[in-house]
């Protein structure tokens, strides 16, 4: 009777304990996947977070994603779009900061919102006076593309095209992060601090400068570099700026005094360069 009633009560328990204890939780895959797209363009971060629906063989624009209507530009949360820096789209400013970027598509015409509510279920509470920036773009016919992306297929140290692609749409908008002007005022603001004997600071600007084209700026600064102290480094520099300048001689003379300025801890292979090029400006 004993061993009876201890079987019933050890079945009772396990019943329990069946009862209360809740099934494993199982994280099921979205049909529309997340993904992120950073981009650097120049010392900006630009960051697109979203989702990528597929086309499924189903009709998109003017159906799926009716024209003239606000569409969160992807699936499930709206997509946002982050800059750590104030930029102009399409030639139009935005501050920086994180946006939910939400569009009207049209055959002809494309309506691209920035809306400060970043974090938002799709469009469903999509409020217009939220806004911080709206502008325009052009819809151009592409290659067939599955799932939704965005890409940067032009890209330089101060602009970027940003493509939204899905379907057989490419919608192409400008980002300009204005970083040669922004670098610029920052080197001469560093180059102004600098003390005497600092060569580095006024090469480093004068580096930029020569490579943004800033050439007037580019030969004050290398002169303040050579004045704090000469260097194979420094004088490679002069001797490149001299040789835009349309002033070879000068240059194959600068180049050639950089070369005599060479230490142990100068690269080899920067001296081998030194030596091609003033073959070829010798020519």
């Amino acid at each position: 009777m004993r061993k009876a009633l201890l079987f019933i009560s050890i079945f009772v328990a396990a019943a329990a304990l069946a009862q209360t204890t809740p099934a494993p939780a199982v994280k099921y895959p979205r049909v529309s996947q997340k993904a992120m797209l950073m981009q650097t363009i120049g010392t900006t971060d630009m960051t697109i977070t979203y989702s990528r629906p597929g086309v499924k063989g189903r009709k998109i624009w003017g159906a799926l994603v009716p024209y003239g209507q606000v569409w969160r530009t992807g699936a499930n949360e709206a997509t946002t779009i982050s800059f750590s820096d104030d930029v102009t789209i399409n030639g139009q400013k935005l501050a920086a900061g994180t946006y939910s970027l939400h569009t009207i598509p049209g055959e002809k015409e494309w309506t691209l919102i920035f809306n400060t509510v970043a974090n938002q279920w799709g469009s469903y509470s999509y409020d217009q006076t939220k806004d911080a920036l709206r502008v325009k773009a052009v819809p151009a016919t592409a290659s067939f593309v599955e799932w939704l992306t965005f890409e940067v297929p032009v890209l330089s140290s101060d602009q970027a095209t940003v493509a939204i692609r899905w379907d057989n749409v490419a919608v192409p908008f400008t980002v300009n992060a204005n970083t040669t002007a922004k670098v610029l005022a920052a080197a001469r603001a560093a180059v102004t601090a600098a003390k005497p004997d600092d060569w580095r600071t006024p090469n480093s600007a004068a580096s930029f400068a020569f490579d943004a084209g800033a050439m007037d700026e580019a030969a004050q600064w290398s002169d303040l570099s050579l004045k704090a102290g000469e260097n194979m480094s420094n004088l490679w520099l002069k001797a490149r700026i001299l040789a835009k300048q349309g002033k070879k001689a000068d240059a194959v003379a600068t180049a050639e005094k950089a070369l005599a300025k060479k230490t142990d801890k100068d690269s080899a292979d920067l001296a081998a360069e030194i030596r091609k090029q003033i073959d070829e400006w010798k020519k």
